[in-house]
């Protein structure tokens, strides 16, 4: 029977892990560990206090419910605000968490890593697999801190082999409640597209994740895996299903105003932003579903109908 600590357990994306976890017969405990409780715990779920940057109170929280899985999920919802905190949090709680699990003697670590950490590259294949070295871009704390994590997670694996890993490297997640920087791109009246550039995006819905989490916390392979749906969707195929015009922008042109706009302060995005729009990672999910297992049950057109469905002022 299965004792899981999920941190990050009253997030998004943690809350929906605990409650099908709880569901699971073989599943003993499912604690939700987060820096603050939620309204509503899922049925079957206990709340307990878990900061991952305070390090000291990692370690007797697992030994304390006799945790054996850990589902790690803490992360900063909205990045680009405050690096700093990211990167406490991103980074160095993932090291904490890390050193409490090799510490207790916790034998299996599921981390959400994401497509990010293959980073925005001009040279990365048009469909990434997991071979593809992981090499983030330094101008996106986000997607840097997901490759020095994984980084970290390559020494783990090494130094501490009894410490199995499953490690998933997740596509744009869709669900009921998402608004992020991706779907603020779908807001506005027109959608804006790269000359040159149709880049495509994979979905994941946010129930098929939670299903790829409690496999891995189970009975799942360890292994890293691309975790996104079937196909991909670029973006004059979403501008015509949302029935919004392009808003066709040379490289060169958008890398202009975003450098011009960061220095007057009327943006908080600069040219850098161009990379991360132009050579979106586009993940291939075949290892995910031949050798771990598991077939999303939402390609990503499907996940994004989803998505539309439930957000029904995005389309006109």
């Amino acid at each position: 029977m299965t004792r899981v600590l999920v941190t990050g357990g009253a997030g998004f994306l943690g809350s929906h892990v605990a409650a099908a976890l709880a569901a699971r017969e073989d599943v003993e405990l499912v604690v939700a560990g987060d820096v603050r409780e939620p309204v509503q715990l899922p049925p079957g779920v206990i709340f307990a206090t878990c900061d991952v940057t305070d390090a000291p109170t990692i370690a007797p929280l697992m030994r304390e419910h006799s945790i054996d899985t850990v589902v790690h999920l803490a992360a900063i919802v909205n990045p680009g605000k405050d690096v700093s905190l990211e990167y406490r949090v991103d980074v160095e709680g993932s090291a904490n968490v890390l050193a409490a699990c090799a510490e207790t003697g916790v034998e299996r670590i599921v981390v959400s890593s994401s497509g990010a950490a293959y980073g925005y590259h001009a040279d990365s294949p048009a469909w990434i697999c997991e071979d593809t070295p992981v090499r983030g871009n330094d101008e996106f704390p986000y997607s840097r801190h997901k490759r020095l994590v994984e980084e970290m997670l390559a020494r783990y694996r090494e130094q501490h082999p009894a410490l199995t890993q499953v490690v998933f490297r997740i596509g744009t997640i869709l669900g009921p409640t998402v608004q992020n920087q991706i779907t603020a791109l779908w807001d506005g009246k027109r959608i804006l597209h790269l000359a040159g550039s149709d880049s495509p995006f994979v979905f994941i819905w946010v129930e098929d994740v939670a299903a790829a989490m409690v496999l891995a916390a189970t009975d799942g392979a360890a292994g890293i895996y691309n975790v996104a749906g079937d196909g991909a969707l670029t973006v004059p195929e979403i501008a015509r299903r949302l029935r919004k015009p392009l808003l066709t922008v040379p490289a060169w042109a958008l890398t202009a105003a975003l450098w011009v706009g960061k220095r007057l302060r009327l943006t908080e995005h600069g040219p850098e932003k161009v990379r991360f729009l132009r050579y979106r990672p586009v993940l291939l999910n075949t290892k995910l579903t031949q050798e771990f297992g598991f077939t999303p049950t939402h390609t990503s057109q499907e996940a994004f109908e989803a998505y539309l469905a439930t957000h029904p002022g995005v389309a006109k």
